[in-house]
């Protein structure tokens, strides 16, 4: 295989992968997983809190670790792999950037809903301006129609966006349904195109590859499927898959394999599969880290989480709204007694 790689790969477990088990990471699993990428190759690992810097907050749910410190690990054993971070614009502040970047984060990851693009310029500019390579994250991209989404990543690359990812955030989108995306985006844009899936259909796998064969070329995955709601691509099958379709990804096949299974696997509460909840978010549409907030509500008040992931889809809630989860909870609730009297 050439050394140019053809598929740039970016590792979302010590992000994406926080929801799944409760924003609990260590310092020293994070320093395990980060030097274990590194040494396979892969070029870009994300390292924050679930939901972005400054994440950890009681809507979102508390870091076990100040996420600085696990920037500043995955950087410290990090010698060709580039550390990203992720930044929500309203969670996530200018300063938090700054100090990622003086960390060594290379990558800012800036990530909206699908129709909000116009709040990242700001936070997109100084990532620039502090060096770093910069993607627009165009979250829950099932819910804007092509047009739309198109509009909206045609912005950020006017803000200087060198990447549009569309996220499907809630693994919700149908292979068909990717390739009409990267292909408009593809044909409207001249930065990189990439995409981000969700295994909640059991989908991300064909979701991506359909990408792939529509022109993205930056593709996430999550080691071991380590990622929230079902997990994302599982990046040790990807490599493999993309070796039999002859692209190189330039990560090292059998370094990945052991990792899942020897070093992340363990990290798993329980292992990453398509439960009733999940397979609800997928069906449903909505935000994959709504999973363990819906979980903990149906608990508190004795209702059914599918019942919550569906009216939340319904509601056409997004990232950012979890408050709205203990809203319906308690009205789903107080529908069923008063049904029962």
């Amino acid at each position: 295989m050439s050394d140019i790689r053809d598929i740039i790969l970016t590792e979302v477990a010590l992000r994406d992968g926080s929801h799944a088990i409760g924003h609990q990471y260590t310092v020293e699993q994070v320093t395990e997983v980060a030097r274990a990428l590194n040494d396979a190759g892969v070029p870009y690992i994300e390292v924050a809190h679930g939901d972005g810097l400054a994440g950890s907050s009681e809507q979102y749910g508390r870091s076990l670790t100040d996420e600085m410190k696990l920037i500043e690990a995955a950087v410290s054993v990090c010698d060709q792999t580039k550390v990203a971070v992720l930044l929500i614009p309203g969670i996530g502040t200018m300063n938090e950037l700054k100090q990622a970047a003086d960390l060594g984060a290379k990558m800012a990851r800036i990530a909206t809903h699908v129709t909000e693009a116009d709040v990242s310029p700001q936070h997109i500019n100084l990532a620039k301006e502090l060096g770093m390579e910069t993607v627009g994250f165009l979250m829950m991209s099932h819910m804007a129609p092509v047009d739309k989404l198109v509009e909206q990543a045609k912005l950020m690359e006017s803000y200087g966006a060198d990447t549009v990812y569309v996220v499907d955030s809630a693994g919700a989108l149908l292979p068909n349904e990717v390739r009409e995306r990267i292909r408009a985006l593809r044909q409207s844009l001249t930065v990189n195109i990439g995409f981000h899936a969700h295994n909640n259909l059991s989908l991300a796998m064909a979701n991506t590859l359909a990408a792939i064969e529509e022109g993205a070329t930056r593709i996430d995955g999550s080691v071991r499927c380590l990622g929230a709601g079902a997990g994302n691509t599982q990046t040790e099958v990807l490599v493999a898959v993309l070796e039999r379709m002859g692209l190189n990804s330039g990560v090292d096949l059998y370094k990945m394999m052991d990792l899942a299974e020897n070093v992340v696997a363990p990290i798993l509460t329980q292992p990453q599969e398509i439960t009733r909840d999940s397979l609800v978010m997928g069906y449903a549409g909505v935000y994959s880290s709504f999973l363990l907030h819906s979980q903990r509500a149906a608990k508190q008040f004795n209702v059914d989480s599918r019942d919550i992931l569906i009216e939340l889809g319904k509601r056409k809630v997004v990232g950012g709204q979890e408050d709205m989860i203990i809203d319906v909870a308690a009205e789903i609730a107080n529908k069923q007694n008063r049904l029962k009297v």
